[in-house]
């Protein structure tokens, strides 16, 4: 992994864009988040329309039926905490954080669940969603290449910390290597990046969401 360069993420990303057309749900979903924020009851709607589309075979199994008033609750009970991590980066995040998302994840396992299965790929997205600066995205794959692999939904959460901390250096070294090339400030290094990753978007993607588009296209997909 230390051989990645910004370069890299950048094409990966490109790539991904090619490709993958289902991510006009990422769109729409993003979107429904960032405009009805803070209603529960439209966020919830915003989790759902991404993952009924991205995590189709796993909803599936349950007649694609997500407990939209679970989540909704979950989302009420929870607004403090989330309204602060909405504001972080992922370069803030530390081992003080840990205890808040285990919580989180176990609480977001439970309310996604499909029947009796649980997807630990699903909780990264709605985190993701809700908090697209500080929470990663991950599947299987990119968990396996990252030596986060899960084999139980159990031990999942420890596995998307430790995935948080691989993710919290693999971004810092992309910008401060970013910098280094172009002679610029961090502020700027990042916005450049995004801005690059973004073109013809209402918004500009997170630097997690480049990240995990190279990450699909290499290591899911194999673009």
């Amino acid at each position: 992994m230390h051989r990645t360069s910004y370069e890299d993420v950048l094409q990966g990303s490109q790539n991904f864009v090619q490709q993958e057309r289902r991510d006009a749900m990422y769109k729409v979903a993003t979107f429904l988040v960032n405009h009805f924020w803070y209603e529960p009851s439209d966020i919830a709607d915003g989790i759902g329309v991404l993952l009924l589309v991205w995590n189709q075979a796993f909803y599936r199994y349950c007649n694609f039926a997500l407990d939209f008033e679970s989540l909704e609750r979950f989302l009420k009970e929870n607004e403090e905490v989330i309204q602060e991590l909405r504001h972080r980066e992922i370069s803030s995040f530390d081992k003080n954080d840990m205890p808040t998302i285990r919580r989180l994840f176990t609480g977001l396992l439970k309310v996604l669940e499909c029947g009796n299965k649980r997807s630990p790929v699903a909780v990264s997205k709605a985190l993701h969603l809700l908090a697209p600066n500080f929470f990663p995205l991950w599947d299987v794959e990119i968990s396996k290449t990252y030596g986060c692999r899960w084999y139980d939904s159990h031990e999942a959460g420890e596995k998307y910390l430790k995935f948080m901390v691989v993710m919290k250096n693999l971004s810092e070294r992309l910008v401060a290597s970013y910098m280094n090339k172009n002679s610029v400030g961090r502020e700027n290094a990042e916005k450049s990046m995004r801005n690059e990753a973004s073109s013809n978007l209402p918004f500009a993607k997170s630097l997690l969401k480049i990240i995990d588009e190279f990450n699909y296209a290499k290591y899911t997909k194999k673009w």
